[in-house]
């Protein structure tokens, strides 16, 4: 019994930790970002671009 107890105390801590660094991390403003993840694979990498052209030149 007391070990259920303990991992119920030390699961409540863990969980309560990772809440408190979320919010921290909402209030700095790292989730305002919605539109770039949902365009970026939509926008060329300009070195893989050039790379590839040189590859395909050659050949």
């Amino acid at each position: 019994m007391e070990v259920i107890l303990f991992l119920i105390i030390i699961s409540i801590l863990i969980s309560g930790s990772f809440l408190i660094v979320f919010f921290y991390m909402l209030k700095r403003g790292q989730f305002r970002d919605f539109k770039t993840p949902a365009v970026r694979i939509l926008l060329e990498d300009d070195n893989e671009t050039k790379t590839n052209n040189k590859g395909n030149q050659n050949g």
